[in-house]
């Protein structure tokens, strides 16, 4: 792991705090063991075999149980459970994670929970490395990864969103009418984003160019509560604004579809204690 991260030997040893030697033997030692070579050598430094890439991932994920493991005992010493680690896209976590925290408080008490927002591509990753137990994402668009499933917890309408310099538009619009709006949409190409793009590609319209390109849920809510821009966002997402009057929500005609959300996990992996209470609190309240 060490060289993986400084892409030397040189650099591993330096944060291992041990001799270049030491790092080269335990290399040598360690592809020995297993048979195999784990790094290819060139001129510009070290890149992992396929058999190496296997290993580090597996590395990881064993350093970072280690690591909760410590924090684990720590913690129940003072009467706290966890720690629990989950990642998500900003709306998954936003639409999915308030209820579920709030029933789990009412069971366990006190407890570590960190959670971490992250694009779509990037929380396959942290499940195999074990940097997170849960992964809160968009399901239902494509196969998840290898070794990796996934449950649908709930369903959640898109909605034109827009703010009170808006009022005069009817309750329900075509994206086809909007185009000469000013737009505040995503940038990430994670799954939200394909899901709206598909929106204005339903109503026969190309994605709008007078567009602020925005990934931060809150500042797009701001941007268009303070101004006459609109956005697309699932009702959940958008449902403490919509619920003060602050923001208001415009039917799509297009949107014959609507956003599923739920978890993914790694297959047949043994959750911790307050990871299997999350799960079970998701399923309870989608009444799976």
């Amino acid at each position: 792991m060490a060289v993986c991260r400084a892409n030397s030997i040189s650099g591993g040893a330096r944060l291992l705090n041990i001799s270049q030697p030491s790092v080269s033997n335990a290399i040598v030692q360690l592809e020995q063991s297993v048979g195999t070579a784990l790094f290819g050598r060139s001129r510009t430094g070290f890149s992992l075999t396929p058999e190496g890439q296997v290993l580090l991932r597996r590395a990881e994920a064993m350093n970072n149980l280690i690591r909760d493991a410590e924090e684990e005992l720590r913690l129940a010493r003072i009467g706290v459970a966890g720690p629990l680690r989950i990642g998500g896209t900003p709306g998954a976590l936003v639409s999915l994670l308030s209820e579920a925290v709030r029933r789990l408080e009412d069971r366990m008490g006190h407890f570590a929970l960190y959670a971490v927002e992250r694009p779509d591509q990037d929380l396959a990753d942290m499940l195999y490395r074990g940097e997170i137990e849960l992964a809160f994402v968009t399901t239902g668009l494509e196969e998840p990864p290898e070794g990796i499933e996934e449950i649908t917890f709930a369903q959640d309408p898109f909605a034109l969103v827009v703010g009170r310099r808006n009022d005069h538009l009817p309750a329900e619009l075509s994206l086809r009418d909007m185009m000469a709006k000013r737009w505040v949409l995503p940038e990430a190409r994670g799954a939200f984003r394909r899901q709206i793009d598909a929106l204005f590609m339903a109503a026969g319209v190309p994605v709008p160019q007078d567009v602020i390109r925005c990934d931060s849920l809150l500042t797009t809510k701001a941007m268009v509560r303070g101004s006459n821009r609109l956005t697309i966002l699932p009702m959940r997402v958008a449902a403490a604004e919509l619920s003060i009057g602050v923001l208001r929500a415009i039917g799509i005609r297009e949107a014959t579809f609507q956003r599923s959300i739920g978890i993914r996990k790694l297959k047949d992996a043994r959750l911790s204690l307050l990871g299997k209470s999350l799960l079970d609190m998701l399923i309870h309240g989608s009444g799976l």
